[in-house]
């Protein structure tokens, strides 16, 4: 088992990390919250597989559950979803001590924990996400919300979850695609913080792809380390934690501007893929890091089989509006987090519009750098 402890001036928690542990969460929720009412809300694509195995685990440890399916997807992760849940909650006459755990990909885990925030003024919050972006991304760090027609997590707060539970055999129903996208984040902490990292995902990119198990909880781990880090130096996102925002400005205004159509459109990790290299072309362009950072980056990411290149993008006009909407823009400036090298990155807020246009461009150039 590999554990992640994750300590602030306010609270601190407990990220396990270990192939089968769904069967051990109803005991492991009582250890934080051991009210006897509690509300499981599920991926509605898991529902009858990693649902049931937790479910049974939380009667057997003697909670009176309150059970919900949930939709994922980008286009459902919204305050029309929230109400619902809301009225799920209320109906339950679930109470200030009950835990709420959310239990599927980064998606479902930010629209529960925003509720979970919300509701009654907070009730403790259980993440146990199925889904390797989830896992190494949304679950770890206490950002919570929901997006809305203007842009992507505009509504939502920061709220640490009590408890972090990560069965790293859930990996193994997970679509190939969706194990992809969440390798774009686990790409972005080596970019930003670990380049150790960055040369082992390219060393053992079989091993993760086959799902083998000591490579994934290695993964996990690794990266769920990373993440906390950063988190303890920075929970509300006033200095290094926007570090983690590489590819993000790009790849939000991809995200909102499809209009978070997961079906036809790009995933989260997809349009972050596109956002990365976008960034890494920008700041060697601009003189910040070297060429051979983004031609690094557009191979591993190419290798593991995420888009580095787009036929589907938006005019740079309409990018540039979509940019200003974003949550990170001050005083007016579009806010970047650029690569200096490898395991280095810095916020930039001053980068000239026709540079951020020319990068945006480039992406739909299918050339190598």
């Amino acid at each position: 088992m590999a554990m992640v402890h994750l300590k602030l001036p306010h609270h601190r928690y407990t990220i396990w990390i270990e192939p089968g542990l769904l069967g051990e969460l109803g005991s492991r929720v009582r250890t934080v919250a051991p009210h006897g009412a509690a509300a499981v809300f599920v991926d509605e694509n898991i529902a009858s597989t990693h649902g049931a195995v937790a479910l049974k685990s939380m009667h057997q440890a003697g909670y009176k559950v309150t059970a919900a399916s949930v939709q994922a997807g980008e286009n459902h992760k919204n305050l029309d979803t929230v109400r619902e849940l809301y009225d799920v909650m209320l109906n339950a006459r679930l109470e200030r001590k009950s835990p709420v755990l959310a239990l599927g990909g980064g998606v479902i885990g930010d629209t529960i924990g925003f509720v979970a925030s919300t509701y009654l003024r907070g009730v403790p919050f259980v993440q146990c996400p199925t889904t390797l972006l989830g896992m190494v991304d949304s679950s770890v760090g206490g950002k919570v919300g929901v997006n809305v027609p203007q842009g992507k997590n505009l509504i939502g707060s920061f709220y640490q979850p009590n408890l972090v539970l990560i069965d790293t055999n859930t990996l193994s129903t997970l679509p190939a695609r969706e194990l992809r996208c969440g390798l774009a984040e686990c790409v972005k902490h080596g970019v930003i913080r670990d380049p150790a990292l960055f040369d082992w995902i390219e060393d053992n990119l079989d091993a993760i792809l086959s799902l083998e198990s000591d490579a994934l909880v290695e993964l996990v781990r690794w990266n769920v380390q990373i993440k906390a880090n950063v988190v303890m130096a920075d929970e509300k996102e006033t200095g290094e934690r926007a570090h983690l925002n590489l590819g993000h400005t790009f790849g939000h205004a991809i995200e909102a501007t499809q209009g978070y159509d997961a079906e036809d459109g790009y995933h989260h990790g997809e349009a972050i893929s596109l956002g990365m290299v976008a960034a890494a072309r920008l700041a060697a362009e601009v003189g910040r890091c070297g060429r051979d950072v983004p031609r690094r980056l557009v191979r591993l990411l190419a290798r593991i089989g995420l888009p580095t290149h787009s036929d589907r993008l938006v005019s740079t006009d309409k990018l540039i509006d979509t940019m200003r909407l974003d949550k990170k823009v001050a005083d007016g400036l579009i806010r970047l987090v650029l690569p200096d090298q490898l395991g280095a990155v810095s916020v930039v807020d001053d980068t000239d519009i026709d540079a951020i246009a020319h990068a945006w461009n480039s992406l739909r150039e299918s050339a190598n750098d």
